[in-house]
């Protein structure tokens, strides 16, 4: 491992570490705008047909952008870490194949259900759900997979189809927030009671999570639990159980507040969920970091070599803001309650 202070100032110190950070930023803006789309598809199962036409309509102008951050975070690691990228990806063949799948489904059935006669409507409705909760899975059981270094046993299987579960709570519960603020009526109570049903299986995945990354490798326990960086690290499970708490309190206080027709707090619980996630990649990217592979691979040494990662550099620089700059005008334009969907 280089020597970070004395040796940053080489291109093949520093330009892995550029590239982590993208890739790490693509895969948390994939998890958090991706999310909640997912997570409306979770949700898609039992409203009426009104319902789930109100719901597709709040997703409606989002969606397809917010697959770009998926697009991008696989291609940085195809391009800039394909040492890695063969291993990874190798080890998670199924369930990548079966995230692909269920994304496809997705997109044929968020058009399909448009045109459709209202028998067949049902369908694709239907299939948009199966989709949802597909992708949403198999990312949950890549997440818990790579938490413990892709052990194919059955505590390891076990434990990766539980973050499976976890996440696919995480998504519902980001998903019932977004509807709280993008929805009215019925619709929007039904997904006060949503997030309430989704925030406990939420806090068991950030639980168990928590649990089991120092636990599978002596070096990420040393990270959390040596003295001073157990003190300096407390905040972070600190601050991660008061957003709980202000969920929790929020969704308690939002039914009686939305019957009156009073609004105010309604983007607490997406905003708060959030910040869940952010905290949450936080301490597992501080954990990993900078193993690709849990102490096995680096990024050092899984890097392309640094005259191909400074042509993919200057790329990059030009990609990433246009894609930035096309999310925040898309959510400035389109904010506010959703509209009836049309094409």
């Amino acid at each position: 491992m280089p020597d970070l202070i004395n040796d940053f100032g080489q291109p093949q110190v520093w330009l892995p570490v550029v590239f982590a950070l993208v890739m790490a930023l693509a895969m948390l803006a994939y998890v958090i705008l991706d999310g909640y789309d997912l997570g409306v598809g979770v949700l898609m199962r039992k409203p009426n047909n009104e319902q789930q036409d109100a719901m597709i309509a709040s997703i409606g102008p989002f969606w397809d952008a917010n697959e770009t951050w998926l697009v991008l975070g696989v291609g940085v690691l195809l391009v800039a870490f394909p040492l890695a990228h063969g291993v990874i990806l190798g080890a998670l063949y199924l369930p990548v194949a079966l995230m692909l799948l269920a994304l496809m489904l997705r997109g044929v059935a968020f058009d399909f259900r448009v045109k459709a006669h209202d028998d067949h409507k049902r369908l694709w409705n239907m299939a948009f759900h199966v989709g949802s909760v597909l992708a949403g899975w198999s990312q949950g059981f890549m997440l818990g997979s790579m938490i413990t270094g892709f052990r194919h046993d059955l505590a390891g299987i076990l434990f990766s189809s539980l973050i499976g579960l976890c996440l696919l709570a995480a998504y519902a519960l980001l998903g019932a927030g977004w509807l709280i603020i993008k929805t009215e009526g019925e619709l929007q109570l039904m997904a006060v009671a949503w997030a309430k049903r989704s925030l406990w299986l939420t806090g068991l995945g950030v639980l168990a999570i928590s649990i089991a990354t120092p636990l599978i490798s002596h070096n990420i326990f040393l990270k959390w639990f040596s003295f001073p960086n157990v003190i300096l690290l407390l905040p972070i499970p600190v601050a991660t159980l008061v957003l709980f708490g202000t969920i929790w309190r929020s969704l308690g206080r939002l039914p009686v507040r939305l019957e009156q027709g009073n609004e105010y707090g309604i983007g607490v619980p997406f905003g708060a969920t959030v910040g869940i996630f952010l905290l949450a990649f936080y301490g597992l990217g501080y954990s990993i970091c900078p193993w690709l592979v849990i102490d096995k691979i680096t990024i050092w040494q899984a890097a392309s070599a640094p005259e191909a990662l400074m042509v993919i550099f200057y790329g990059t620089a030009v990609v990433l803001p246009v894609i930035i700059a096309y999310t925040v005008f898309a959510y400035r334009v389109f904010w506010g309650k959703s509209t009836e969907l049309k094409y």
